[in-house]
């Protein structure tokens, strides 16, 4: 599984690298970065309910208007209710996830999964109670911001009935 995230970061950078600017570009020059040499944080209690790590891939730069993390979520952590001025997609690494707006719609999402989060679309993001899920997030963008956190997602919100099991 390990692995999987390494190979997962390492087509993620590459993506950004392929996206820098034409400045860059003059330069013929390439930037590497190995696993493990960029900052791993614990998910603040101010955005996050549970367990939380996020793997800094990239920051946003001039070249690069977006960073990419990786957010690994154990059993029923989950993201506060946020937004996102520019948008974001989330490409599911590992597990199983859910993605949820204020309507009470919540979706499973699994390894593979490309979720495209558009501008201003308030939800959150994160394991099942039952399966540990990471993603890779793309983040973009605008005016210096990359999201407007907001309040906890209740119990209620979070509640995804099992198969048989009646909704709320």
């Amino acid at each position: 599984m390990h692995k999987w995230i390494q190979m997962a970061a390492a087509v993620g950078v590459a993506g950004i690298m392929g996206a820098v600017g034409s400045a860059a570009a003059a330069e013929l020059s390439h930037t590497i970065v190995h696993p493990g040499n960029l900052p791993s944080n614990v998910g603040a209690h101010t955005t996050f309910t549970g367990q939380v790590r996020h793997d800094s891939i990239s920051r946003a730069d001039a070249d690069s208007p977006y960073s990419v993390s990786i957010v690994t979520f154990e059993l029923g952590a989950r993201t506060f209710w946020h937004t996102h001025p520019a948008g974001q997609r989330l490409f599911i690494l590992t597990g199983e996830g859910l993605i949820g707006t204020p309507d009470g719609r919540i979706e499973r999402v699994h390894p593979g999964d490309i979720v495209w989060c558009p501008p201003g679309l308030k939800h959150w993001h994160g394991a099942t109670p039952k399966t540990a899920m990471s993603h890779m997030a793309f983040t973009n963008m605008k005016d210096g911001r990359n999201v407007t956190w907001m309040e906890e997602v209740s119990a209620d919100d979070y509640h995804f009935p099992e198969a048989g099991e009646q909704a709320k």
